[in-house]
């Protein structure tokens, strides 16, 4: 497996083959690493360069999304603004995640991540929630895990509405950041 940091040409290569894995498996997980190739406009021995079995692209996965994350928590601005205002931001980035975030939850070979280990993306919200608790955008009595975990949870449910209910994105995640307005409200 491909263990050096990749720079340049082999950085971005590396990623457009993570990105083009999670389309690709997350319409159809039994598409082929040939599937993979095309969809990432590489051949299939480049993508064995960089992942010489499947489980080591699947296992990268996982790594990748975490590094997603924490992209979009930058992209969210955390210091603009109320901390209620930034924290629809994060939901707003989170969600555009929601198709590479359903595939590896589903599946359980992109677990090799440690998803319960806390990440800088981790404490930036935890931060972010106690700036809202001393402003009072955001209700005291939540504790920055708990507004954490149910930020997750609407986003996995606007992502599942979408999904089964052929909602359009725009209308679930409008729903969803209605709820989470609601959620956090001082005085709930």
């Amino acid at each position: 497996m491909d263990t050096a940091a990749p720079t340049g040409t082999r950085a971005r290569t590396r990623r457009a083959i993570l990105d083009a894995a999670v389309s690709v498996l997350a319409k159809n997980p039994a598409a082929s690493l040939a599937d993979i190739a095309a969809a990432a406009g590489v051949g299939r021995t480049t993508i064995h360069r960089y992942f010489p079995e499947r489980s080591d692209l699947l296992a990268a996965i996982g790594a990748h999304l975490l590094e997603l994350i924490d992209v979009a928590t930058t992209r969210a601005r955390l210091d603009d603004g109320t901390a209620a205002e930034a924290l629809e931001r994060v939901c707003q980035e989170y969600f555009e995640l929601g198709e590479a975030l359903q595939f590896a939850f589903e599946n359980p070979q992109t677990q090799s991540v440690d998803w319960e280990t806390e990440t800088d993306a981790d404490r930036a919200l935890a931060r972010l929630v106690e700036r809202g608790h001393a402003e009072g955008t955001i209700d005291p009595d939540l504790p920055p895990a708990w507004v954490a975990e149910a930020l997750w949870a609407l986003l996995y449910t606007a992502w599942q509405h979408t999904r089964h209910n052929d909602v359009p994105k725009h209308a679930s995640l409008t729903l969803c950041l209605r709820t989470l307005r609601k959620v956090i409200a001082p005085g709930g």
